[in-house]
């Protein structure tokens, strides 16, 4: 009796070589059509674990943890300066959905620097923030602006702590003028204080006093008259 043979029923080829050439775990590096370079790990052909990302049309560089092809985890950004060829560290910190997310610290190129909490790319939670000028901000940010509670230190030694609403003070806060021996305690809207109470603070220790000390008014009680104000301010937000 014949014995029939039937060939081996397998896939075409390309699915072996699509097989083949799916990258996964750690590779030496790889070059994209357009120059950019990756050394690392791979999961089901994405980035994913520890790698190294070189864009070649910027130089700049990330170095840190990959998820599934975005930078996700802890890692490292870093830029080409094209005057002395060297690298100059931009951000340090945690990274989410390919985007500055968690705490991290961020250099500005004029020299200004962010350490703090981020979402989505924008500094949002707790944050220090250096400026150029020498002035500081500590305190609460929502989508890169101070939002919440801060305070804001000048150079001369200046500060203002208190309510901050898309960049400008606002709500119950101190201003106090350290140079002067003087502050102003009361309700900001807008960067622009409604009312308050100004008293001495440190005159005698202050370094350009100003020539007469602020008179005693008996006439109202300024925590009666703060109090007074913040319940309008609370009323009219409500």
């Amino acid at each position: 009796m014949p014995v029939i043979k039937y060939p081996r029923i397998r896939d075409p080829l390309f699915y072996e070589w699509d097989k083949k050439a799916q990258k996964c775990g750690l590779r030496h590096t790889i070059y994209a059509v357009n120059g950019d370079q990756y050394t690392g790990e791979w999961l089901d052909n994405l980035k994913h674990g520890k790698g190294t990302q070189i864009w070649k049309n910027t130089g700049a560089i990330y170095s840190g943890d990959w998820k599934f092809g975005k930078r996700d985890g802890y890692g490292s950004y870093s830029i080409l300066d094209p005057a002395t060829k060297e690298y100059k560290r931009v951000y340090t910190g945690w990274w989410e959905n390919d985007q500055r997310g968690g705490r991290g610290v961020f250099f500005y190129p004029n020299g200004e620097s962010y350490e703090g909490e981020w979402s989505n790319g924008l500094r949002s939670g707790w944050g220090k923030m250096q400026y150029k000028d020498g002035s500081v901000y500590e305190g609460q940010w929502l989508e890169d602006q101070h939002n919440g509670q801060g305070v804001l230190q000048l150079p001369n030694g200046n500060r203002y702590e208190g309510g901050w609403k898309d960049g400008k003070k606002h709500g119950p806060g101190k201003y106090l003028y350290l140079d002067k021996g003087q502050q102003l305690e009361g309700i900001w809207v807008a960067d622009i204080p409604k009312c308050g109470v100004l008293v001495d603070f440190g005159r005698d220790n202050a370094p350009a006093p100003t020539q007469y000390p602020l008179p005693e008014i008996e006439l109202h009680d300024p925590a009666r008259v703060l109090a007074e104000a913040r319940a309008m301010f609370d009323d009219s937000n409500n």
